[in-house]
């Protein structure tokens, strides 16, 4: 099908939103349009993720500082609110944004251990016990840090504990965040993602939910496309309408 109408209305069926990036592509590409619609689209609607959670999903990587893309935050944030998103589910998304470098200071700090370790958190030291029950999943990495910067890590376990809004997310939902947020290729952090496919598991996440989660950051760099098609309509616009 290359009727332009048509494709229009299929990509909004598919994707919630047009925007002047589209134009430029059903101008120059219109079977890019028809087939990524399909393609970013089967994830958002065939997984068992509900359409909150997918919307949510797709905030926490718009605003993730590995991507900030404000148009699509603002589509998706919208799309949220209207499939049940609450303003605590959104902060409570926003507050694992902003935990999404951690894994990046204990990967490093771990290797600074190995290269010049400390002696071991004291076993009667009440950050482990904080440790483990603020965030088991890095409790290795946590203790090797407290060693070094104990003050660090307890304004950190606060943040942990304290810096999201009551009734948000569940324990569940916020695994699937983290795996949508690190497992996306603007971060691709394996081991961490790993770490936290485990977690879900045990938390009784099922594959395909998992799954999914990983599956709806791959067309984020459709933002690249969209771009290029904006500056090639820039540049080959008439020279009146250029100014």
């Amino acid at each position: 099908m290359t009727d332009p109408d048509h494709i229009k209305a299929c990509f909004i069926a598919a994707r919630g939103y047009w925007r002047p990036w589209n134009d430029a592509l059903l101008r120059a590409n219109p079977a890019f349009l028809s087939h990524y619609a399909a393609y970013a689209g089967h994830p958002a609607r065939s997984g068992p993720l509900s359409a909150r959670m997918v919307e949510l999903i797709y905030v926490a990587l718009d605003a993730s500082a590995t991507h900030l893309y404000e148009p699509g935050l603002t589509t998706h944030m919208r799309l949220a609110r209207q499939a049940g998103a609450s303003e605590a589910d959104l902060f409570d998304v926003l507050h694992r944004v902003t935990l999404q470098g951690l894994s990046a200071v204990f990967q490093a700090a771990d290797l600074l251990h190995e290269a010049a370790p400390l002696p071991a958190l004291a076993a009667d030291d009440p950050l482990r016990a904080r440790i483990a029950a603020t965030c088991p999943e890095h409790a290795a990495s946590l203790q090797r840090l407290a060693a070094a910067d104990p003050g660090y890590v307890a304004v950190l376990l606060d943040f942990l504990a304290h810096g999201r809004p009551a009734g948000g997310l569940s324990p569940d939902e916020q695994v699937l965040i983290d795996v949508a947020l690190h497992a996306c290729f603007t971060h691709a952090d394996m081991a961490t993602t790993r770490a936290l496919i485990e977690q879900g598991l045990a938390l009784g996440i099922a594959r395909p939910a998992l799954l999914q989660a990983m599956q709806l950051g791959a067309h984020l760099a459709v933002h690249g496309a969209a771009l290029g098609a904006t500056v090639h309509a820039r540049e080959t616009a008439p020279a009146e309408r250029q100014g």
